[in-house]
């Protein structure tokens, strides 16, 4: 019997990866996990049924979610991470080495101890967690801990899960209140926002919240084949750096930095957003 994954994108469209095994599935108070392993994308993660990251493609995502905001900041000493418990983020922002201190808040640790068993190289900066003196790993609850935390961070990464369970009051007005708060004066922060098309109601309202809040927002684009439509949205809020100062940036990336996806050309062109997009953001 031939077992397959299937992800649940509209009412209309479904997207299924055929199954080598099972690693676990399991259910915390929080979710449903499930880790498999699969011939297309390698080790897959799935969160009450929705793909979350798998070994094909995971480094799009967490190197755009951690250079762009990392490299706009010019000294950056104090990083948050809400959520992230795959460990990617993690492992991305460990590698800047004049960052002081790493804190990693996530609401569920079923998830870490899963990726900590099943996919190591995945989630490396979990594993080491007690032998790296800069990174602090958290299980709490990430708007929680904001609210309680003022004027501290250089960076907030929020990488969360869709807007639903446990990840749906990381979209809110209130939290990206809490998220400035949270930073110092010239603060930043980063969270990923979906599909530019099955979410853009979604992405509208958000983007429109933190233009109220940020004197910068912007948002920017990556290629990742497992998530929706294949396009993934990213938004930044800043309190001063603008990640479009291009050649001030640009200073700041090393030459012995081995990046798999990220580069100064696709900081540059992530920005560049199809008038599609553009519209929707100005209705």
């Amino acid at each position: 019997m031939e077992l397959w994954i299937n992800e649940i994108q509209t009412n209309n469209l479904h997207f299924s990866i055929r199954a080598k095994d099972i690693l676990f599935a399991g259910n915390s108070q929080y979710q449903e996990i499930i880790l498999a392993d699969t011939d297309e994308f390698g080790y897959l993660l799935i969160l009450d049924n929705v793909l979350q990251t798998c070994a094909f493609d995971e480094f799009i995502y967490h190197e755009m979610i951690t250079h762009i905001p990392v490299f706009t900041h010019p000294n950056p000493k104090k990083v948050l991470i809400v959520g992230g418990g795959d460990g990617g983020t993690a492992r991305e922002v460990l590698r800047h080495l004049d960052i002081e201190e790493i804190k990693m808040v996530e609401i569920d640790k079923l998830v870490i101890d899963v990726c900590k068993k099943y996919i190591p190289e995945h989630s490396s900066a979990l594993i080491n967690e007690p032998n790296e003196p800069r990174f602090i790993l958290e299980i709490c609850d990430g708007f929680k801990y904001l609210k309680e935390t003022t004027n501290y961070y250089d960076i907030i990464i929020v990488d969360c899960s869709d807007p639903i369970g446990p990840g749906e009051g990381l979209f809110s007005k209130d939290f990206y209140k809490a998220i400035y708060k949270a930073l110092k004066p010239d603060g930043l922060f980063v969270q990923q926002t979906e599909s530019p098309f099955y979410y853009q109601k979604l992405i509208k309202r958000l983007y429109s919240d933190l233009e109220d809040i940020f004197p910068i927002t912007r948002i920017f684009l990556a290629s990742i084949p497992l998530y929706q439509g294949c396009l993934h949205s990213f938004t930044i809020g800043s309190k001063k750096y603008d990640p479009l100062d291009f050649e001030n940036i640009f200073k700041r990336v090393p030459t012995d930095f081995k990046f798999k996806y990220y580069n100064k050309e696709i900081h540059q062109n992530a920005f560049s957003l199809p008038n599609f997009f553009k519209k929707i953001l100005k209705e």
